[in-house]
């Protein structure tokens, strides 16, 4: 029966997360609200499909929390974070302490006693790793200042759980019951008791052992694994150490999430990293789903109904609060407009450490049954608020920041007459220019990102800042007397706007574009400009004839194939144009045809002999080929 009763939920658990993500990634909302929604749906409040156990299955699936950490350590190496340090323990620092003091005022003068106050401060202080971390890895985040600053903050407060689970038996309002009740817990492990410092030596063996296994056996213990040739007794060696060290850390009394972050930075110079990251991260992704899961479930829908206007008031208070003092702490340490809102929305939440430390708390007598309740309720209500805080940031506030930092009036353009106008100046615009320029061409540059012109002008780059889809910009650039505009912006529909915008009011010009992909080259050819090039075509071909000569082609040969496949090319684009516009089926099809024609056609390329018109050979590689084969004495 209980088998049966497994099946069950689990059957229940996969239903929900398989119906209801991709109906939220579809809309726009992310899996991790997802998540939430269909724990709420088949919570005990609402479906009730699932009961109490999902409590149960909460503390479970809070491993994923530690296998998210010890993969974000595998992409730390130890000088990368000894770079952070000030990130980390300022910002970090600085977060936790005002957020906390800010809180626990708050909650004294709401009629909690003062350990209670500073216990609820503490607690609601810590953000919620998982759905941070997660959120700004599917948003490709985790690189930029946002992502960097956020987890550096919420690396700091994993570092802080352990203090502050040592802090709140100080905090009881019975010392005598409370924390002496605990005490045992505190100081007793593998069931005998220990004083302090002997449990300070235990961290620091611990620790210590963590950092030689990884740094000195690892590799030699994964190596002799990788010998067998069966991947999933790799896989089951890396859930093992994961496992062991939260295990280890567990038992003297630090969090099992840090110890594997700490193994992940050990770890991360280790040759055996990425098929770690390959064996772990399944796993990891399915215990964070199932943890969001839980908490959606716990949210008690009764509680909220019975005093909707405290509890919403609580929950936006504490919002509130977050996002002030991090937006202040972000402008403080540097970080600029958009990446700072993003960066106080992210963390603007209670956290997952902070439903262990409620239940902590009213274990030892520091708050009451009904404020656990409460502050249950408002951190689960904040970590399932925070992907629409997210997305509302993205829709409307990170638009707004965009249109203020934007707002300097455009250049006056004081130069005219030249014979060329770029639009755009980029990573694409500048290598193209930079060509234009060696060769004594003049050239009027607009660009309206004001950061990249700065950036530019440190280098002598005569840029102007302005918008080419306006035509009193584009007519003060000399559009009249130009002869050439090349479009050269990254975002289609603005380089759309101007071709169009060039296209009507000034006919004489020749229109040069780059292309982002098909679409927009197709888009390109239907306004007829004089020519087009996909930014990424030529730089991957040449790749490409670089990769056949070190598979033993020669330079002469390589070259050859890159011409044919670009005539090629050019030849098929213009014949999917017209299926593109009628029939998408045609399109199809025809797209597959020619795929098996030019796969025959190279074949025969490569079989021809003789092409003694063909100049489309490198010189110079060729000449680096022989003088190779005379110092190698072929002659």
């Amino acid at each position: 029966m209980h088998q049966q009763d497994f099946f069950h939920q689990a059957l229940i658990y996969l239903i929900a997360a398989v119906v209801s993500v991709p109906i939220a990634k579809r809309l726009g909302f992310g899996s991790v609200l997802g998540y939430l929604l269909a724990g709420m749906a088949i919570g005990p409040f609402v479906l009730g499909l699932i009961g109490t156990e999902g409590e149960d299955v909460m503390h479970f699936a809070e491993f994923g929390v530690v296998m998210m950490l010890f993969l974000i350590g595998l992409e730390l190496k130890p000088n990368l974070l000894w770079q952070m340090r000030r990130s980390i323990f300022g910002l970090g620092g600085l977060q936790l302490l005002l957020t906390s003091a800010v809180i626990g005022g708050v909650a004294i003068l709401l009629g909690q006693t003062t350990g209670a106050g500073i216990a609820i401060g503490l607690m609601l202080g810590l953000s919620s790793t998982a759905i941070v971390l997660q959120t700004l890895a599917e948003k490709g985040l985790i690189k930029q200042a946002s992502g960097q600053a956020s987890f550096s903050v919420l690396l700091f407060q994993d570092i802080s759980v352990v203090p502050i689970l040592a802090l709140i038996p100080l905090l009881a309002v019975n010392i005598s019951t409370g924390a002496a009740s605990n005490q045992d817990d505190i100081r007793r492990i593998a069931g005998m008791e220990i004083t302090g410092w002997v449990q300070v030596t235990l961290i620091l063996l611990v620790i210590s052992g963590i950092v030689v296994v990884g740094r000195y056996f690892a590799r030699y213990i994964f190596r002799i694994i990788a010998r067998t040739g069966l991947r999933e007794i790799f896989t089951a060696t890396a859930l093992l150490l994961v496992i062991a060290i939260s295990m280890a850390m567990d038992l003297v009394g630090l969090s099992p999430a840090l110890g594997a972050f700490l193994a992940g930075v050990v770890l991360a110079n280790n040759e055996y990293r990425h098929e770690l990251e390959a064996d772990i991260e399944p796993f990891k992704g399915l215990l964070l789903g199932l943890f969001f899961i839980s908490v959606g479930a716990s949210i008690d829908f009764k509680l909220l109904l019975g005093s909707p206007g405290m509890i919403f008031a609580l929950l936006f208070g504490l919002i509130a609060i977050k996002f002030i003092i991090l937006f202040i702490l972000g402008k403080f340490f540097g970080i600029k407009g958009g990446q700072n809102t993003l960066f106080a929305f992210s963390l603007a939440q209670g956290g997952e450490f902070a439903f262990v430390l409620v239940s902590f708390s009213l274990e030892n007598y520091v708050i009451s049954p009904e404020t656990s309740g409460i502050l249950f309720l408002v951190v689960a209500l904040s970590m399932a608020i925070t992907p629409l805080l997210l997305l509302f940031n993205d829709r409307v506030i990170f638009p707004l920041v965009f249109r203020s930092e934007n707002t300097q009036e455009h250049d006056q353009i004081k130069e005219s007459g030249n014979e060329l106008i770029i639009a755009g100046f980029g990573r694409f615009g500048v290598v193209m220019g930079r060509f234009l320029i060696a060769n004594g061409l003049k050239a009027t540059i607009l660009d309206n990102n004001p950061d990249n012109i700065q950036v530019l002008r440190k280098f002598d780059f005569k840029v102007y800042y302005g918008d080419a889809t306006r035509a009193d910009l584009l007519a003060s650039a000399g559009a009249n007397e130009a002869k050439v505009l090349v479009v050269a912006v990254d975002d289609k529909q603005q380089s759309l706007k101007i071709v169009d915008l060039a296209k009507r009011n000034y006919p004489h010009l020749k229109i040069l574009a780059r292309a982002t992909d098909m679409d927009h080259t197709y888009e390109l050819m239907k306004r007829k400009v004089a020519g087009y090039n996909r930014d990424t075509f030529e730089s991957s071909l040449n790749l490409g004839v670089q990769a056949l000569t070190h598979l033993g082609y020669n330079n002469y040969q390589a070259h050859r194939l890159a011409q044919t496949f670009r005539q090629h090319n050019r030849k098929v684009i213009q014949e999917l144009f017209h299926h593109h516009l009628d029939d998408e089926k045609k399109y199809l099809s025809e797209t597959k045809k020619y795929a098996s024609e030019l796969e025959e056609l190279l074949r025969t390329e490569k079989e021809e002999r003789g092409h003694e018109q063909d100049c489309s050979w490198d010189v110079t590689s060729r000449r680096e080929e022989t003088q190779q084969l005379q110092k190698n004495g072929i002659k």
